[in-house]
């Protein structure tokens, strides 16, 4: 095991390994975490609320009851839309920044239950709006590779606090990108789960069904330890994937052949107009070459999805930013981009809301047969590089903001519609490894145990790991 001042750069797994063997103890583990957290957070904004004396509580408390759970004694930190009981929940909103739940959330529940020790709320954008992350409460999560540039979103602050060390694995959501987009520009390992893997119960709503709970990591393993303890339904739950068969775990999968698969894969966007930074292509080119070498079997294919789903999608979105009721005080607390979001929900009527639902499930039913053939379809995740955090500036016109968001959605966004797992791999880094470039990859239907097998098998082929230890931080 590494020395003390080297915990971080232990996977989760191997964290709760040692704590198992007795190499270092749960409090030991917390501080250093959490001495991170203090040397880091101020600069890379991961987090809006951080809990260091209830951590150090729990990791006192647990330290003395360790179970058996894969993750027991591990720190980590769950996203700030969802809640936590009796901690600040702010959903990235100055409107919310007094709101404490009195209840966990199912997701919350579960990993305090696997031993997972939380150190606080990340990042997020207002309602998970963004596909950046930035707020009127902590300000922007920085890129750990630059910190000029965003660390995208809305999972923004979960994607920082795992690239820095400062947790080794964290909850993330993805509406549409969320998980996806900041893995690809921290150059992490992310998983969106299904359509009704991870319950959202018992407060979330599934209005349009497009959101999911979910882990983000360094390695493959850790992600899928983490999802083995968030999935799962719970009573009341709309939606429901097909579990896997008793006995099975998706760590388990992790350690398994994915045989040869057959692979479909595009790289031209469904939304019209939108040109392909050369770089994600060539990292998409380098993964098409590397499942090549694995024997994998690689097509190309046309993309599933029609121009169409982008006025479903946006008309869905912003009845869904609705979600949250405000009085006219609260509301003007919103920040520009939120409040646009919501007076164009506002103006959607029901037979308009109705058909966007429609045409998206049409086209996600027409999407899952065309990839039927395929057992895994391969994409890039982002059509453009980092940008700056200045890019996203809101004291401008909202629409000339939304537009510069297109480009980081435009191919994970689709999958949010179809229900399907996707994946964000950390594969390819711009010359001198100066900034990672992720490339996805989409299961079929209720089949992350694939994409964990096929993922796990490129790690091995091309390790990532080390390059954290590089990271441009002191």
């Amino acid at each position: 095991m590494s020395g003390p001042t080297r915990l971080h750069e232990l996977t989760a797994l191997e964290q709760a390994a040692a704590v198992r063997k007795g190499e270092v103890g749960v409090v030991e583990l917390v501080r250093h975490h959490l001495a991170r957290v203090e040397q880091f957070d101020e600069r890379y904004g991961a987090f809006v609320t951080r809990t260091p004396e209830a951590a150090l509580s729990e990791a006192a408390a647990l330290q003395d009851r360790l179970h058996g759970s894969a993750l027991c004694g591990v720190p980590t930190a769950v996203k700030d839309l969802v809640d936590t009981a009796g901690v600040p929940t702010t959903y990235g909103s100055k409107a919310f920044a007094d709101h404490v739940p009195t209840v966990d959330a199912h997701s919350v529940t579960r990993m305090r239950a696997a031993g997972t020790i939380s150190l606080g709320k990340t990042n997020t954008p207002e309602f998970g709006c963004c596909c950046y992350t930035d707020n009127d409460l902590v300000g922007p999560a920085r890129n750990p590779w630059d910190p000029e540039l965003s660390a995208g979103g809305s999972s923004g602050g979960a994607a920082v606090a795992v690239a820095l060390g400062l947790v080794p694995v964290a909850h993330a959501s993805d509406g549409g990108g969320s998980i996806r987009i900041p893995a690809s520009v921290c150059g992490l390992f992310g998983i969106k789960p299904s359509r009704g893997r991870v319950s959202s119960g018992p407060a979330g709503a599934e209005v349009t069904g497009l959101s999911v709970q979910g882990p983000l990591s360094r390695t493959v393993r850790d992600a899928a330890a983490l999802l083995d303890v968030l999935a799962g339904p719970e009573p009341g739950d709309p939606h429901g994937a097909a579990p896997l068969p008793d006995g099975e775990t998706f760590l388990g999968h992790a350690d398994r052949s994915p045989g040869r698969l057959r692979i479909g894969r595009y790289a031209t966007p469904a939304a019209e107009g939108l040109t392909v930074d050369p770089a994600c292509l060539a990292a998409w080119e380098h993964a098409s070459r590397l499942l090549e070498e694995l024997g994998h079997v690689v097509e190309d294919m046309p993309t599933p999805f029609g121009p169409e789903i982008t006025e479903h999608f946006v008309t869905a979105w912003s009845v869904q930013s609705l979600g949250h009721p405000l009085d006219a005080g609260r509301e003007a607390l919103l920040r520009p981009v939120t409040r646009a979001w919501r007076e164009y929900g506002r103006g959607v009527s029901g037979e308009q809301f109705a058909a966007a639902v429609t045409g998206m499930q049409r086209a996600a039913r027409r999407a899952i047969v065309a990839t039927r053939p395929y057992d895994v379809v391969l994409t890039p995740t982002l059509a453009t590089l980092p940008r700056a955090v200045e890019y996203f500036d809101e004291s401008g016109d909202p629409l000339v903001n939304l537009h510069r968001q297109s480009a980081f959605s435009a191919f994970t966004s689709p999958y949010n519609m179809t229900g399907q797992p996707a994946v964000g791999l950390p594969l390819y880094w711009t010359e001198g490894d100066h900034l990672p470039v992720g490339v996805s990859l989409v299961g079929r239907p209720a089949d992350e145990a694939t994409l964990i097998a096929l993922s796990a098998q490129l790690e091995e082929a091309a390790p990532w790991r080390d390059r954290y230890a590089r990271l441009p931080v002191s």
